[in-house]
């Protein structure tokens, strides 16, 4: 009879190949990580509005600016990293065990009410967000930046990236779990205040998610490099090399920046609807719309690879995706959501959409990995800091840009922050189907566009695992003649 744990705790691995238990808690500790990141970014502007009475666009401009500053101060992070080694020789893999706590405790100061005034309120979300923001980076740096260095083989990458992503991807769905925790009914069975809830999140999903998060540690670096002589400069300046990355970043920004209302407004403020004899209020029916549509994308996660290649590779996969999620988000905003029929159709096409989506965090960094082989093999440097570091600045960047705009758009829509959230007038009400539905649309048609320029062809990815096997081949034969010396 087989052993069914065999997958996660295989002792045997090939040379250059990840162990499946070391590939397994990596993946646990994204589950951790992304648990913590999910509930901050989809819970901490709602908390400032509605519990701390911050108004929106205030909160936009704390959150955007916040982002934006530690955005500017990434690439310099990542380049620090890039240009030491720790004591053990490893670049990497010490900043996942001393980095989580210390973060966990802060995102809970993120969801602390004080009970203090606007302004004062504002100060204190100031200053404990940009350590969680400095702090989280540099963690979330060292956690994707040990893909490269997971093997010197652009498929044993991929599959790593596949798992990874997996790992990330529960994190998320995991925190949905908290729509159920914040409905009314909830509250009003246990008696306790939103605000309670809020705190009782952040320390299930932040605190909790972080601790988890210390799994990663067990993950081992593969690919060993000489610490680099050049200046702090000259390592950043390697990015120009990086014509893949940079053309990522950019798409990824181009996207993300039209992200839609949030959905804590949109189904708390208009969705409500009867299965049977059951009336489900917004929360419920955000727990369940969400839940529903990511799992067929989900599952198909675990065969991703495979479906890559048969779509015909990373780049068409990620042009296809968005052709699909266009399409069924147009229709979707014409069948509407007013019935059950309605919504149920929408959830519908958002699952169809989902499927390849959720296959692009596993090609974005998968061709990143790739990337960095390709500057390694163009300039002798390996950039794992820097080129994960950009992707924190891309994504704060647009998170910074959304934020403000989101903030202002809530303000021309007529959102009152005095009010409950279902208790907004008509002109908000009528504002949230085409913000949900159609404002991501645009970023998606932007993302096609620059995504296209990306090369990703097979035969030079080959070519260059080749030419810097024997690179090392060669560094690993002068250093041990030098040692017989």
């Amino acid at each position: 009879m087989k052993n069914p744990l065999k997958f996660f705790f295989s002792k045997e691995a090939e040379e250059g190949y990840v162990p499946n238990r070391n590939l397994f808690a990596y993946a646990a500790g994204l589950t951790g990580q992304n648990m913590t990141y999910s509930f901050q970014n989809s819970w901490w502007f709602y908390f400032c509005t509605t519990i701390l009475k911050i108004k929106p666009e205030k909160v936009g401009i704390i959150q955007g600016m916040s982002r934006i500053w530690d955005a500017i101060n990434d690439p310099l992070v990542g380049a620090l990293i890039d240009r030491r080694r720790c004591k053990s020789g490893e670049k990497l893999r010490p900043y996942l065990i001393y980095f989580p706590p210390f973060i966990g405790i802060v995102s809970l100061i993120l969801f602390m009410n004080l009970r203090l005034g606007e302004n004062a309120a504002m100060a204190v979300m100031v200053a404990a967000y940009l350590v969680w923001d400095v702090l989280y980076s540099v963690q979330d740096v060292a956690l994707w930046g040990m893909i490269p260095l997971s093997s010197p083989h652009s498929h044993e990458r991929a599959r790593v990236a596949q798992w990874v992503s997996i790992g990330a991807g529960a994190g998320g769905v995991v925190v949905m779990v908290f729509q159920l925790i914040d409905s009314q009914n909830f509250r009003d069975a246990t008696g306790l205040s939103e605000s309670t809830v809020l705190f009782i999140g952040a320390m299930i999903f932040c605190l909790g998610g972080e601790l988890i998060s210390m799994s990663s540690y067990k993950m081992h670096e593969l690919v060993h490099t000489e610490q680099p002589k050049e200046n702090l400069w000259k390592t950043i300046s390697v990015l120009r090399h990086n014509k893949t990355l940079l053309l990522i970043s950019l798409a990824r920004f181009s996207g993300m920046i039209f992200g839609g209302i949030d959905w804590q407004y949109f189904f708390k403020s208009s969705v409500s609807f009867k299965l049977g004899s059951i009336a489900l209020d917004g929360e419920t029916s955000q727990m369940i719309f969400s839940t529903l549509y990511g799992i067929p994308g989900a599952l198909l996660m675990f065969k991703a690879i495979p479906l890559i290649d048969k779509i015909g590779g990373m780049k068409k996969m990620l042009i296809t995706s968005e052709i699909i999620n266009i399409i069924c988000r147009v229709i979707s905003y014409f069948i509407g959501f007013k019935t059950t029929g309605g919504i149920i159709a929408v959830g519908v096409l958002f699952s169809f959409a989902q499927i390849l989506l959720n296959l692009k965090d596993i090609a974005h960094r998968s061709l990143t990995s790739d990337s960095i082989d390709y500057v390694e093999w163009k300039t002798g440097q390996r950039t794992e800091g820097i080129s994960f570091s950009v992707q924190n600045l891309v994504s704060k960047l647009a998170d910074a840009t959304k934020s403000i705009i989101k903030g202002y758009i809530m303000k021309f829509i007529g959102y009152d922050n005095s009010l409950d959230v279902r208790a907004q007038g008509e002109r908000f009400n009528k504002a949230q189907w085409p913000l949900f539905v159609l404002w991501p649309v645009i970023g998606a048609v932007l993302y096609i566009i620059v995504i296209s320029f990306i090369n990703d062809d097979k035969e030079r990815k080959a070519f260059i695992e080749k030419e810097l096997r024997k690179r090392r081949e060669q560094s690993d034969g002068l250093e041990e003649t030098v040692q017989a010396r």
